[in-house]
């Protein structure tokens, strides 16, 4: 049996970009990807502390370094720039892997830089 399990997450993250006219998803500063564990393409789930919004989508990775955490296409309408999210991404584990994993949580300093 497997179960899903909470693997990584971008807490407390900063909208700084919503781009309505793009195929969908989320790109995500790759230093803060590779810092929590998150691929490109991954599925993760966004939670707005703004307005309660949440949403499943998927992950592009943008500049290194930019600071940039831009919801596109349809997703766009969930979040607006200076909003407050939180990046959630979840991985199928044995009881006895999710037993022994330890998550990683990355919380973003000003800009989304990694503190």
């Amino acid at each position: 049996m497997l179960i899903q399990r909470f693997k990584s997450k971008i807490h407390r993250a900063t909208v700084t970009e919503a781009n309505l006219n793009y195929v969908g998803s989320i790109t995500i500063d790759i230093a803060l990807l590779e810092a929590c564990n998150i691929q490109e393409g991954e599925r993760v789930q966004i939670v707005n502390n703004n307005n309660g919004e949440r949403l499943e989508t998927y992950t592009i990775a943008g500049e290194r370094g930019s600071g940039v955490i831009c919801l596109n296409g349809a997703a766009a309408r969930k979040a607006e720039v200076g909003d407050v999210i939180i990046i959630i991404s979840y991985a199928l584990m044995t009881p006895e892997e999710a037993a022994e994993y330890t998550p990683i949580t990355v919380f973003p300093a000003e800009n989304n830089k990694i503190s």
